[in-house]
């Protein structure tokens, strides 16, 4: 799978999802640190990336209508240290084995994957 990820996760999630068979790319490799999520997420859009971040901005369905992109997934921790975000990143790469995010919106927690469906098939 094509993933980016956001500039607020551990660079140390880009290498276990790597050797998991994906491809990676972050904010930083593309100089888009610190640009608005607009930008960010028009790049994702355009390269046809799905977008792993720890922004609940991403979260709201009104402002990013998950069917329009390939993918948004929000990675939440009660209490985020590097090691308890990293075993998200684990275990986001554990649930791309078996399920595509693709027009979804994933909410990773420990131990728990929430998907909000597109009221709609997306048009491709």
């Amino acid at each position: 799978m094509r993933l980016k990820l956001d500039e607020n996760l551990d660079p140390r999630a880009v290498r276990i999802l790597h050797s998991a068979g994906h491809d990676v790319l972050t904010v930083p490799d593309e100089y888009l640190t610190g640009q608005p999520d607009t930008v960010v997420e028009a790049a994702c859009r355009q390269e046809g990336r799905c977008f792993v971040t720890l922004d609940l901005d991403f979260a709201n369905v009104f402002a990013y209508p998950p069917e329009k992109y390939f993918g948004l997934v929000v990675l939440r921790h009660r209490k985020p240290t590097a090691a308890g975000v990293l075993n998200l990143v684990r275990q986001f790469a554990d649930w791309l084995k078996r399920k595509d995010p693709a027009h979804r919106l994933w909410i990773v927690e420990p131990g728990r994957l929430r998907v909000h469906e597109p009221a709609f098939e997306a048009e491709e």
